[in-house]
């Protein structure tokens, strides 16, 4: 018996490489005993061994225990095969490429709906006007991992958010791929786009596992457009085709029109990602430039959930081109032309001097002409639900205007709100007085900052022991708007509203759990416990989870050690630096870290920036504190900074003229700093080697001022300290009072 055992599980852990989980299973089954299936399923804290153990069991008498492997090897696979097929291929495609991560955004249409294919039609009516658009790339899209098969087509997706996955697994064949894509189903598009890479260059395979989707379908978003363009980009960046952005449009294009779908030529504008473009389509020719914003704008979208056929509205419309037949068709043409692109223009001259509330007026016009000149060819542009949410009195107060989205109809409508708090308001009305989902895109003013380092590694011994049950940063704090928030969320969003992309956040690896549950989104049960303003919340914090890189500091060693780990991730980009523990009010309508962003982009990008605020003298020795001359209002011309320096120090060497002589300047936690910055503290890195001092920044960036210039910006704000217990009871009192 125990022969036979030990031949089993040697032939099953050894030859088959069955996980021990589920090898114990079959062994037990070939004893035929219950009590041992018992202990292993116990100890494995898993049902897996139960798999095997009656197949074994069945035939413990007759056939070895190795054999019962076996059997449990097959029916693994058996069972398996159906939700696995993506899974059962993906180790055989080690050999063939690494996996590669990617995402792809939806596309709004922020004007010039319908006049994309309309212009088309200029190759037979040369009357007929260019199209022009403007789209933007959304906060929401396709996740997936890609990488290379030597024959084959495989998808996993997950075609929206907490939908179970569809599976895919066709040969590359042409004719096959054809036939998928002129079928109905949901992979057609994906099958029209691979059969142009293989009719235009010839690929091999590739496996996509479209891991999420947080992109509403049929809303008017390009979901469909956004899915060729993913499947493009995997063979472009699988077999390192160098295919260009319009390169790639083109492809998902091709693909798109293979399928029963019609699609207009703006849908593959995603591929441009999350920056608004200006595209232009005469006739066959398409062109494209990006719109750079002169300010920020906070566009609010909003999902109807309600249905909208696009296929029998683009029927409909197209009725009217190439040559008119009525005075409808002559009224539609005209709207999809010259009317259609004067605002589309306007539009980008607002954008790009960063007028918020001109846009709105255009979008709210564009609605009207929209109406006027279109409705009555189509019953489903009378579109009840999203012209019931435009007309609604109440929205005036939040909004600058707005209009529908996409081919219209009951599928999305956008906003343009008058700042970030009323987009908050507003999102919160429309679901509660609508059942509109919403979800939020900026157009931010451009910046050479995109990312920002923020260390949360400490032990925060100054709060113990509170910081043993909870650590520092996700301590809470409660908003002006009533809303409980761990320090770690605000300071995020600090960082975010100042135009950062990226969030760095540098941590002790054995918290690696506890950051990342964070940022996890809610089960739909707990969601659903929420009450309606904080389901959006929810919401939010997943959406901030996106921007967020986690980047271990195995020892702490001081807070320039911190910033050294970065280093890599950072690269050799200008970034921004904040304090774990420090937050902000702003007295403007731009946030503190956006002044020091501004200020910095002022400066020119030789200069480095720190945010500063005045300090009476008896309160310098906790914060670092500078001295300088003026460069002009609010920009001081930093000439020393020091570290938490004694008054009396203070007094004598850090003083700045024309101010108080019991005020002085403190840095508040908010730093623009560039590259330089980690070789400088590199090199005192080495120079510590052996000593056992903590690797500072401010030494750091006193040798950085000696080197380029560095500027102190007057933030127009106020900073509170968590970082003490008696500061942080300061904060917890005075954070949310208006």
């Amino acid at each position: 018996m125990i022969s036979r055992l030990l031949t089993g599980y040697v032939f099953g852990s050894k030859v088959l490489k069955l996980s021990p989980v589920l090898l114990f299973g079959p062994l037990a089954g070939a004893l035929t005993s219950g009590a041992a299936l018992s202990i292993v399923t116990r100890e494995a804290k898993s049902s897996a061994p139960a798999l095997g153990y009656t197949g074994t069991y069945a035939f413990a008498n007759i056939i070895l225990s190795m054999a019962g492997t076996l059997m449990v090897l097959l029916l693994e696979n058996h069972s398996l095969h159906e939700k696995q097929t993506f899974l059962s291929q993906k180790n055989g495609m080690e050999s063939y490429s690494k996996e590669i991560e990617l995402f792809v955004p939806g596309r709004i249409c922020l004007f010039g709906e319908h006049s994309d294919w309309a212009g088309v039609y200029r190759r037979i009516n040369s009357k007929i006007v260019p199209g022009n658009v403007v789209i933007c790339g959304t906060n929401q899209g396709i996740y997936a991992r890609s990488k290379a098969h030597e024959s084959r087509l495989i998808i996993r997706s997950c075609i929206s958010e907490g939908s179970d996955p569809e599976y895919l697994d066709i040969e590359m064949n042409k004719d096959r791929l054809k036939e998928v894509a002129e079928s109905d189903s949901i992979f057609c598009y994906a099958a029209g786009v691979a059969y142009y890479m293989i009719e235009f260059y010839g690929v091999g395979g590739v496996a996509i596992d479209n891991f999420k989707t947080t992109l509403p379908v049929k809303k008017g978003l390009s979901s469909s457009a956004a899915f060729c363009v993913l499947v493009a980009r995997s063979f472009n960046e699988i077999y390192d085709l160098n295919l260009t952005k319009r390169a790639e449009i083109e492809a998902a294009y091709q693909g798109e029109i293979m399928t029963s779908s019609r699609c207009g030529r703006m849908d593959q504008g995603c591929a441009y990602g999350q920056v608004p473009v200006q595209m232009i389509f005469d006739g066959e020719l398409m062109t494209s430039y990006p719109i750079v914003p002169g300010g920020d704008f906070y566009l609010l979208i909003g999902d109807l959930k309600r249905s909208k056929d696009t296929v029998k509205i683009l029927a409909d419309l197209n009725r009217a081109f190439p040559f008119p037949q009525n005075g409808g068709d002559q009224r539609a043409q005209d709207y999809l032309g010259g009317i259609s692109s004067e605002i589309t223009d306007k539009a980008i001259q607002a954008i790009e001097a960063g007028n918020a509330e001109e846009l709105g007026t255009l979008m709210s016009q564009a609605q009207e002409l929209f109406d006027d000149h279109l409705m009555s060819l189509s019953d489903e542009l009378r579109s009840p639900q999203l012209h019931r949410v435009l007309e609604d009195g109440a929205l005036k107060s939040w909004v600058f205007g707005g209009k529908g989205v996409g081919s219209q109809g009951d599928g999305s409508v956008q906003f343009v709100a008058r700042g970030e708090a009323e987009r908050r308001q507003l999102s919160t009305y429309l679901r509660e007085e609508y059942g509109v989902e919403c979800f939020n895109l900026d157009l931010r003013k451009a910046t050479a900052v995109k990312k920002a380092i923020i260390p949360v590694a400490g032990n925060g011994t100054r709060m113990f022991p509170a910081t043993k049950a909870v650590k520092k940063c996700f301590l809470p704090i409660v908003t002006e708007e009533g809303v409980s928030k761990p320090i770690l969320q605000l300071i995020i969003e600090e960082a975010l509203s100042g135009g950062i992309e990226e969030i760095g956040l540098v941590i002790n690896p054995a918290d690696e759990p506890l950051f990342n549950s964070f940022f996890e989104p809610l089960s739909p049960s707990l969601l659903n416990k929420l009450p309606t303003h904080l389901k959006e919340e929810a919401r939010r914090l997943a959406e901030i989870g996106k921007h967020v890189t986690l980047i271990p500091q195995v020892k702490q060693e001081g807070f320039g050690h911190a910033v050294l780990c970065a280093q890599n991730w950072v690269g050799s980009e200008t970034f921004m630096l904040l304090l774990g523990d420090h937050l902000y009010k702003s007295f403007r309508s731009s946030s503190c870290a956006r002044q020091v962003v501004d200020c910095f982009n002022e400066l020119g990008a030789k200069s480095s920036v720190v945010g500063i605020y005045k300090e009476k003298l008896n309160h310098v020795e906790h914060y670092g504190t500078v001295s300088g001359t003026w460069e002009e209002e609010g920009v001081l011309a930093l000439a020393a900074i020091r570290e938490k320096p004694t008054a009396d120090y203070a007094a004598e060497f850090l003083t700045v003229e024309r101010n108080n002589a019991e005020e002085f300047f403190c840095v508040n936690g908010i730093y623009v700093l560039p590259p330089l910055l980690f070789s400088i503290l590199s090199d005192n890195e080495r120079g510590r080697e052996g000593q056992g001092a903590e690797l500072e920044l401010t030494a750091a960036l006193e040798q950085l001022i000696g080197t380029e210039n560095c500027y102190g910006c007057e933030v127009d704000g106020v900073h509170f300290d968590t970082g003490l217990p008696t500061m942080f009871v300061n904060t917890v009192s005075q954070f949310a009072l208006k």
